[in-house]
């Protein structure tokens, strides 16, 4: 991997990190609000976990294996 598509990779990982906290807040506010529907707060969090997964990709491309 070369410098741009490492530079490129953690600018694509800030970015789904950012956007990871913004569904915490927003599954916390729907939950806060007691009116959610359990549908949509059900969305968020599949959405969540698809960043997540997302998230774990990227950084195990970025930490290369170190064999022991």
């Amino acid at each position: 991997m070369d410098k741009l598509q490492e530079v490129q990779l953690r600018g694509k990982l800030q970015n789904l990190y950012q956007q990871h906290r913004d569904l915490d807040v927003a599954i916390d506010a729907l939950r806060d609000k007691g009116t959610s529907d359990p549908l949509q707060l059900q969305r968020l969090k599949k959405m969540k976990l698809g960043l997540k997964d997302q998230i774990a990709k990227i950084e195990t491309l970025l930490i290369p294996d170190i064999i022991a």
